[in-house]
């Protein structure tokens, strides 16, 4: 049987952005219930791209020459953290983010591309339209209706402007253990944009 481990390729975050994000998960978490949201360590922020799952561990070489040649078809990636939203929506939210803005196309040109490299290697797009954010949080399993409802009254109130420009120039391919405690992830691989 061919070894597996769990995979994705994503965007790494610096810490200044983390620090960012940190402080709006702590201005949300002042505002609700305790225990409604289970926030995002940061070690673990980064803006996922491709979420590739069970890998067989033959393929990471083949995966991360996909990853470059996607790489090399956008230059540097400036985008902006700004705006703070639920999936599916606020009144029924199951994850708490913060937008990201690239309004030169630059992120979803790599995701494109990302896709179409990864198409032969039997990693099939997603059917629903890419929206990049970064996940501040997931509500808890344990939520009452009431206070997931309150989470996504607080995050549509909210007005979160821009916390901070990046640019990201390289694109990772990281391994996500699951322990009882939250994911570890390893960078496996990473190329520059």
């Amino acid at each position: 049987m061919v070894e597996t481990i769990r995979t994705f390729i994503a965007i790494e975050l610096g810490d200044e952005l983390k620090g960012l994000l940190m402080q709006v998960g702590q201005e949300i978490q002042s505002r609700i219930a305790p225990r409604t949201v289970r926030w995002v360590k940061p070690h673990a922020m980064h803006l996922t791209l491709v979420f590739l799952g069970d890998t067989p561990v033959t393929q990471l070489d083949t995966i991360q020459r996909a990853m470059t040649a996607a790489a090399a078809e956008v230059p540097p990636i400036t985008f902006r953290a700004v705006g703070l939203g639920c999936f599916p929506n606020p009144r029924r939210p199951r994850v708490v983010w913060v937008g990201v803005d690239e309004p030169a196309g630059h992120l979803k040109q790599l995701k494109a591309a990302l896709d179409r490299e990864l198409e032969p290697l039997g990693y099939k797009a997603e059917r629903r339209r890419f929206s990049p954010h970064l996940t501040l949080g997931r509500v808890h399993k344990r939520a009452g209706r009431g206070e997931a409802q309150g989470l996504g009254q607080v995050v549509e109130s909210a007005t979160l402007k821009e916390l901070c420009r990046v640019t990201a120039r390289q694109l990772c391919l990281i391994r996500s253990e699951l322990r009882p405690a939250g994911a570890i992830y390893t960078t496996l691989a990473s190329v520059p944009l």
